[in-house]
């Protein structure tokens, strides 16, 4: 199919881009990468009636790390940059880890991760990953800037907080305050595929002691899932044995996945378990070879 017809901007400044949101209202709809967005116009699933560019708008292809650590990642910055960047991978294992497994190379060229926080897809890997790294969205639009946690930013499937004439023009990472670990796993048909479950997870830790923790899941509900009691209760212990089951335990009963073509939600469940506890004890055997 083809998308209903649509006027088309590619405006070169944000408060251009802005400025045409607010005259477009309801009606308008932002392009970084597209990969979600042109998909949805082809199959009609959405029509609007105006498309405002932002890929000639300089100075938003950034990932960077400000010098207390806070990671900043501008709205035009690619999936592949984020798969092949020295940062991430030194100072970013779970994000790390997810870059090579959104979707396909093409996808990864194109693709966007704030756009992948805006489309809200419950099967969207950086939300997830985002959200368990404590992670936020800067938003900006007539009235200025605001910043939203991204555990408020999504607020159900396809959906943001974001007004019709703001656009998010990056995602931030707060800064460590501790050692840094841990991991994204997910459960594909196919590479490339959505996420049968997944699990994104992120740990500080003091010596021995987690000082942070962060779990979601990707997949296995209606919207991005925050495992906050199973992360909760990993905070001010070792990773020991006990303390990997209990968490694992945790995360697994907080998912609400469906049976469908991809497996049963019992199936589901439990990959959700077993992730938890294969990232888990990694970070373990990381933090043995450290010491």
């Amino acid at each position: 199919m083809y998308p209903s017809r649509f006027r088309y901007e590619a405006p070169r400044s944000l408060d251009e881009a802005i400025g045409l949101l607010h005259d477009g209202g309801d009606y308008a709809k932002v392009l970084a990468g597209g990969q979600s967005l042109v998909p949805l116009m082809k199959l009609r699933f959405a029509s609007p009636e105006l498309i405002v560019d932002i890929n000639n708008v300089p100075g938003l292809d950034y990932h960077r790390a400000d010098p207390d650590g806070t990671l900043r990642i501008g709205a035009l910055c690619r999936h592949a940059d984020l798969e092949r960047s020295a940062l991430l991978a030194g100072t970013q294992p779970t994000m790390a880890a997810a870059a090579p497994l959104i979707a396909d190379p093409i996808v990864r060229n194109r693709g966007t991760l704030v756009g992948s926080l805006c489309h809200a897809d419950p099967q969207g890997d950086w939300a997830s990953v985002v959200l368990a790294l404590g992670g936020s969205v800067v938003a900006q639009g007539p009235a200025g800037r605001r910043t939203i946690p991204v555990a408020d930013f999504v607020t159900g499937p396809f959906q943001n907080l974001l007004e019709p004439d703001e656009i998010a023009i990056e995602a931030v990472i707060p800064a460590a305050q501790g050692t840094r670990s841990g991991g994204y796993l997910k459960l594909e048909r196919r590479v490339g595929d959505f996420a049968t479950a997944g699990v994104a997870i992120a740990l500080e830790t003091s010596g021995e002691l987690v000082t942070r923790a962060g779990i979601a899941l990707t997949g296995v509900g209606g919207s991005t899932i925050g495992a906050t009691e199973a992360a909760g209760s990993l905070v001010g212990k070792p990773l020991t044995a006990a303390a990997i089951e209990e968490a694992a335990d945790l995360t697994a009963a907080v998912a609400r996945p469906r049976t469908d073509h991809r497996g049963s939600a019992e199936f589901k469940r439990h990959i959700v378990r077993t992730f938890v506890i294969r990232i888990l004890s990694r970070a373990d055997a990381a933090e043995e070879r450290a010491a």
